[in-house]
């Protein structure tokens, strides 16, 4: 089910009643999320990417603008009746029932034609635990299941009814680094079996990169960017975006352009023709940075850290936007770690220019 937002916008009142006037937490929101396909919606918090799903849900409703499913207006429609499946943050579950109740319980409120009898209930259940495989669990109540055991139970519940979209408010956020990382997995293999259209919120950039089809990163309530992620993190569009994605984080340092050149602190670093005279922000991914004897940036030399395949040379830098500049670097690199500097070359494509007013992006 292909998902239509239109300039859609979310106003709460201000709690500050000196203040007053409203919180604007989605602004002008437009966007079209693709039948099939895993969606992250990606931004630190309050930048309003939760209050976007629910609006998704119906659990809140717009201010301005339209949700389209389809070709439907959703607008006006309950959230029992717009067919998604929703999964939070703290999974829900109801602590008194059996996993196999807690996956039955939505089925128990169809009504009509759809209702279902209690066998049907238990073979659908049965069904969707099969997929998130957790059918061993069916008889245990959740205080009796780990962490990722309790979070496939939240998903076999949203998925037992058959949504036509899936909404996902930062569900990994609870588990411990190695089980989020086996629990995104799962969820990517879900969905590609299932092919339901999946929203997925989460401020882990890591996760968004991994999983998703696309990203959208938000800013303040606005949509800074949206692609695949690889497109995100090889062309951001501002500095925020180039900050957000990616780890370690991109190095920024103050930079000027002279005649054609780029100069960090007095080292000119890279050419770059056609560019006017102009203070900038040099931006540069850690694997841009290139470490040479006879390289174009000297910086100070903090230490070497060994990760096994990979290595990290930490630097310093008085034109650095920051404390310390990371570059990963193969663990085969030589690294003089007796010297107290270090020398590094640039890698232009791994190297962006932002301006100092806007932090807008200027091509090289």
């Amino acid at each position: 089910m292909k998902v239509v937002l239109e300039h859609l916008t979310k106003k709460f009142p201000n709690r500050n009643r000196k203040v007053g006037g409203f919180v604007v937490a989605v602004d002008d929101l437009s966007l079209e999320i693709p039948d099939g396909k895993l969606i992250a919606l990606l931004g630190p918090s309050g930048c309003g990417k939760s209050t976007t799903l629910n609006l998704i849900c119906g659990l809140e409703k717009p201010t301005d603008g339209r949700i389209l499913f389809g070709e439907d207006d959703v607008n006006s429609l309950p959230p029992e009746v717009r067919g998604v499946g929703m999964v939070f943050q703290n999974y829900a579950l109801y602590p008194h029932l059996t996993v196999e109740q807690n996956i039955m319980f939505p089925l128990g409120n169809l009504k009509g034609a759809a209702k279902l009898t209690k066998e049907q209930m238990k073979e659908k259940a049965l069904e969707v635990a099969k997929l998130v495989q957790i059918d061993t669990f069916m008889e245990r109540r959740p205080s009796e299941l780990s962490g990722g055991q309790q979070q496939r139970v939240a998903i076999a519940r949203a998925l037992v009814k058959k949504p036509r979209i899936l909404l996902l408010d930062e569900p990994l956020s609870n588990l411990d680094a190695r089980l989020r990382l086996q629990t995104r997995e799962e969820l990517r293999r879900i969905q590609n079996e299932t092919g339901i259209t999946t929203v997925f919120v989460t401020h882990d950039q890591e996760e968004a990169m991994s999983i998703s089809d696309m990203i959208v990163i938000m800013k303040d309530g606005l949509l800074q960017q949206i692609g695949k992620p690889q497109e995100v993190y090889d062309d951001p569009i501002n500095l925020f975006v180039a900050r957000f994605i990616g780890t370690p984080a991109i190095n920024v340092f103050n930079g000027r352009i002279e005649k054609g050149r780029l100069f960090i602190g007095e080292d000119a670093v890279l050419d770059v023709p056609g560019l006017e005279d102009r203070e900038v922000f040099a931006a540069v991914r850690p694997e841009g940075l290139l470490v040479s004897e006879s390289g174009a940036l000297g910086c100070d030399l903090v230490r070497y850290e060994v990760m096994g395949r990979d290595s990290c040379v930490i630097a310093r830098n008085d034109a650095f936007v920051g404390t310390d500049i990371r570059a990963i670097v193969s663990s085969e690199t030589a690294v003089d770690t007796a010297s107290p500097t270090v020398r590094f070359d640039l890698k232009p494509s791994k190297v962006y220019l932002f301006d100092r007013a806007d932090e807008s992006r200027i091509r090289i």
